[in-house]
């Protein structure tokens, strides 16, 4: 850790319910806690890191669900909001041919109930040694508020700050307006994940190249842009290096960008930014095995690593 101070890595979201396909014909499925944030901070806290999570939950037995399973990970809740009407969203994933996830239907029973910006507590932030966000709240008018304070508490106390593009297209009203709420956070990132496809569109361009040279401008420290089995490409300050992944037999590859991210985060809150080329593929190439054994074994949440998994 470079900051001793600095005791968690600190994820602000939604918690999800997955209601996750048995199989390829998508007409069962089973209950999950879920969600790409909540995901993240389990990952997090999977792999030995303190992990504080700032989402809201209501009064009802899927809320207590869900703060059970999170106490159970040992995310730190003490920054978390309870509003007894609040009711945790859910959305069904089926499965492809291919095992590849396909976010088909969202449920959402009390969408303005919100973590809001004076919800916020400052101490999360003095003692985050990074912020993580992900596109999936910013379509709410409240959220998108609570987000950009988020932002500006983190930079006021040192944090670096993380965004995961993570783009969800039937949340969003019009693809111009997903566009340009996610771009809008790219200017104050320390660090920006895309999946080659969310590059491509967030951008308007046809290539990797050409999206991170559209980037360039914003002079980002670090952008990761993943490619399933192809591993990661990485670019530091600009200069880009691809970092394999030792191929795995997937099973379905729900939540893998997740673990992936959990990884990035663990070794940003012990070691700092990568600085050099060494050091960006050392984290690079941690996060990828994460991502892989995430794609052994069925589900997100469940599937998430734990570094006994590395035989660390």
């Amino acid at each position: 850790m470079v900051h001793s101070y600095k005791t968690h890595v600190l994820t602000y979201g939604d918690a999800f319910v997955d209601y996750i396909a048995e199989d390829r014909t998508n007409t069962s499925f089973s209950m999950f806690l879920g969600g790409a944030t909540v995901n993240v901070a389990v990952g997090v806290a999977r792999l030995g890191v303190p992990s504080a999570f700032i989402t809201i939950t209501g009064d009802d037995p899927t809320s207590e669900f869900v703060r059970g399973e999170l106490k159970f990970e040992e995310v730190i809740m003490e920054y978390a909001k309870l509003e007894p009407e609040k009711r945790v969203s859910g959305v069904y994933v089926h499965l492809t041919e291919d095992n590849d996830r396909v976010f088909h239907k969202y449920i959402d029973d009390a969408p303005d109930i919100q973590v809001e910006a004076d919800d916020l507590i400052e101490e999360a932030f003095e003692k985050a040694s990074i912020l993580n966000l992900c596109s999936g709240t910013l379509f709410h008018p409240k959220a998108l508020e609570t987000s950009r304070i988020a932002v500006e508490f983190a930079k006021k106390h040192g944090a670096l700050f993380s965004f995961d593009a993570n783009i969800r297209p039937l949340r969003w009203s019009s693809e111009k307006q997903c566009r340009e709420t996610i771009s809008s956070f790219f200017k104050d990132a320390d660090l920006l994940k895309f999946t080659r496809e969310e590059l491509a569109f967030l951008t308007e361009t046809q290539t990797l190249e050409d999206g991170l040279a559209k980037l360039a401008p914003l002079e980002i420290p670090i952008i990761l842009v993943t490619a399933g089995e192809e591993g990661t490409y990485a670019a530091l300050n600009g200069q880009v290096q691809h970092v394999p992944v030792e191929p795995v037999v997937p099973v379905d590859t729900t939540g893998a960008g997740d673990a992936f991210m959990a990884g990035i985060l663990r070794y940003v809150h012990l070691n700092g930014l990568p600085k050099t080329i060494k050091s960006l593929i050392e984290c690079c190439t941690f996060a990828n095995r994460l991502g892989a054994l995430a794609t052994t074994k069925a589900g997100a949440l469940t599937a998430m690593p734990r570094l006994s998994d590395l035989n660390m």
